[in-house]
């Protein structure tokens, strides 16, 4: 099924994303809050399943995974941190966390905002007529990717107001309730952001077995070979 972004999570993004982390050697333990949270090996980042430990809302929809990175393994401060609702694309975020993970030191930004519209434009999305430098939108207007101010209930180390960070969406139809969302926080290194773009807009097709119906005029099924 394709294209990616309008895939939804076929009911699955806990178990999902759970089975990319266990397979890449993260390890796991249920919180105080019955929240589940996963470890990197390198003990620098954390994946929190936090969809039924509280109602944090993006776009109208609730979080489901928090990622934060920390510069050091014994650090208590999250350097910054990420967050996805329901419907995301289990691939994109799982592809966003190997990322993370591939870092020896994923709290380090090296790169300009550039990274991540040029991975887009790369993968045919288009960038803003209005706003080039900071918005980028699928070719049919169903997605879209901006370097905006935050919601205020984004944390980062950073504690100024008003900081500015990459957020994405799915709207299959104008004016209709998003299909998801994502934030990441001020301090997500640009790079980071780019693998979960380049995944997301990423042309392959995904094996879902329960499309999202309100997409399913913009969905195309590429039979199993």
């Amino acid at each position: 099924m394709r294209p990616r972004h309008l895939a939804g999570d076929d009911d699955e993004l806990a178990d999902r994303v759970a089975g990319s982390l266990s397979d890449a050697g993260w390890t796991s333990w249920t919180t105080a809050h019955s929240a589940l949270l996963y470890l990197s090996p390198r003990g620098l980042a954390g994946a929190e399943w936090v969809r039924h430990s509280h109602d944090f809302l993006l776009g109208d929809l609730p979080v489901a995974w928090q990622v934060s990175a920390r510069l050091h393994p014994d650090s208590a401060m999250m350097e910054w941190n990420a967050y996805f609702t329901t419907g995301t694309p289990p691939e994109a975020i799982g592809d966003f966390l190997l990322a993370v993970e591939a870092r020896t030191d994923p709290a380090v930004n090296y790169d300009g905002r550039e990274r991540v519209l040029d991975t887009l434009s790369a993968l045919g999305w288009v960038r803003d007529i209005d706003l080039p430098d900071s918005r980028a939108w699928e070719p049919g207007m169903s997605a879209g990717f901006a370097w905006a101010e935050l919601p205020e209930m984004i944390r980062d180390a950073d504690p100024r107001p008003g900081l500015s960070g990459w957020q994405a969406w799915a709207e299959p139809l104008i004016g209709e309730p998003y299909q998801w969302a994502a934030a990441f926080s001020a301090s997500v290194p640009h790079d980071l952001v780019a693998a979960f773009a380049s995944s997301l807009a990423s042309p392959a097709p995904v094996l879902r077995r329960n499309p999202p119906e309100n997409a399913a005029g913009r969905l195309s099924v590429t039979p199993a070979s």
